[in-house]
């Protein structure tokens, strides 16, 4: 009896997580197109566009070039730069490259948000009016068309807007290539397909524009971790949507080590752990109330961390499972072709964005070919024969490497070799994810330094 109920409550959890997980299968499909867009570029927006530092002497000179050579008229916009409890020369670099200086001190309330939220109150007060604030970090580097793609989005009735957030630095490591993976995906299978289905989109910490009206009427008061998450679910709640620009461009600089890595990601699962505590119930009980799917999108969104627990275990079971059903060829088979679906889901949607190259793809394919042959070579050798399996495998991923050493060059072979590191940066999600939850009440900012120089030229 014991053993029965284990098995069916086994059987409900994870029909959710599978549940779950298909539909953010299906919602990542509708990123695979661009609807046409109607732009407007007639430039119309006052936008103040502000700048969130903290020591940032060696990055912030290159944002405010990159900023200054918008294509958008001047005169209707200006550059704002928060030096934000600095002990370095921020606020005179800013000043020195025309940028508008706000220097602030207040060791009490620390943090990107609590900048935001004293500027925007100093915007409010200024002679000069603004139709729409954007937000940006120190290490970013901005398009030229960024503001001018802006205006189009809010001409076109949205309240909020945010841009496509690229990287800085792919190359610099396994770390920041893992990094840029992870955001382009997410840019294509997640906030595109938003916009296509007509959802709301997520803001992500940079790179986006709010109209003053919205804010002076919901107030920022975002001073969590993740400030602009916790904006989203009150837009939502609002009644309002956040928009999507695909071609309002954002280079962000990735950490380059596991470390670095580590400690951010795992403060945006603290701030995430502590936003879904918050918004979880609210915007399922306003998704029910009034029948509406977007609250509901972003309900699942904000649970993104106790998802992230629930796929691993779920994970777990089922490969414990394949294992003892390992005979039952239709099941196992099944997971086979799924799994290279999965793996090769992501390239495919990068090749929509030109990250990845059709050449660079045909290789992906060719080593997804490993989850169907390494069973057979399993059953050939017999599973105790671990170490010539363990050779085989080795031979074959160095295989892949050499064919995309020889048909691409170097550059491409380090790609490759990194993005096979990709499942590890993945992994690590779930000890951090842990970590995030845990530790979700505390509210400790931690500041990434940046020690490079990066033009908007040279990305």
């Amino acid at each position: 009896m014991g053993n029965l109920f284990i098995y069916y409550v086994t059987k409900v959890f994870q029909s959710l997580v599978y549940t779950l997980t298909l539909y953010y299968l299906i919602l990542s499909l509708f990123g695979l197109y661009r609807r046409k867009e109607n732009k407007n570029y007639v430039p119309s927006k006052k936008f103040a566009m502000i700048v969130a530092a903290h020591n940032e002497e060696v990055v912030i000179a290159n944002l405010i070039e990159s900023l200054q050579h918008q294509d958008y008229p001047k005169e209707l916009y200006d550059i704002f730069v928060i030096a934000d409890n600095c002990t370095d020369k921020t606020a005179e670099i800013a000043a020195k490259h025309g940028a508008k200086v706000f220097e602030r001190n207040n060791k009490e309330k620390r943090g990107k948000g609590y900048a935001l939220e004293w500027m925007f109150d100093k915007i409010f007060k200024m002679d000069k009016k603004y139709d729409a604030v954007a937000i940006f970090d120190a290490d970013n580097l901005v398009s030229p068309n960024f503001i001018k793609e802006m205006n189009s989005k809010m001409c076109d009735g949205y309240k909020v807007v945010q841009g496509y957030l690229d990287s800085k630095n792919p190359g610099d490591s396994w770390i920041t290539q893992s990094y840029s993976v992870s955001f382009w995906s997410s840019n294509r299978a997640f906030q595109l397909a938003r916009a296509n289905l007509g959802l709301s989109n997520q803001i992500g910490g940079t790179g986006f524009a709010v109209d003053v009206e919205v804010l002076k009427t919901l107030g920022w008061g975002a001073t969590c971790l993740t400030e602009d998450l916790e904006f989203t679910c009150k837009l939502v709640l609002n009644g309002e949507k956040v928009g999507w620009a695909h071609d309002a461009v954002v280079f962000d600089e990735k950490p380059l080590t596991l470390k670095d890595s580590w400690n951010q990601r795992k403060r945006w699962m603290q701030g995430f752990s502590d936003v879904a505590s918050r918004f979880f119930v609210k915007l399922i009980k306003k998704a029910v109330k009034d029948r509406n799917f977007v609250a509901f999108d972003c309900a699942l969104y904000v649970a993104q961390p106790f998802m992230t627990l629930l796929l691993a275990i779920s994970l777990c079971i089922t490969t414990l499972q394949s294992f003892q059903n390992a005979s039952e060829s239709f099941h196992f088979g099944f997971i086979q072709v799924f799994g290279m679906f999965q793996f090769l889901l992501t390239p495919f949607l990068l090749i929509q964005d030109k990250k990845f190259t059709k050449k660079f793809f045909a290789i992906l394919v060719l080593y997804s070919t490993n989850v169907i042959i390494m069973p057979l070579v399993i059953n050939a050798f017999g599973e105790k024969q671990y170490l010539i399996i363990a050779g085989m495998y080795l031979l074959f991923n160095v295989a892949c490497i050499l064919l995309t050493l020889v048909t691409m060059g170097k550059d491409s072979a380090w790609a490759f070799f990194r993005y096979l590191l990709y499942s590890i940066y993945t992994l690590t999600w779930v000890p951090i994810t842990v970590q995030g939850i845990l530790n979700r009440n505390n509210k400790e900012w931690s500041h990434t330094k940046h020690v490079r120089q990066i033009g908007i030229y040279d990305v």
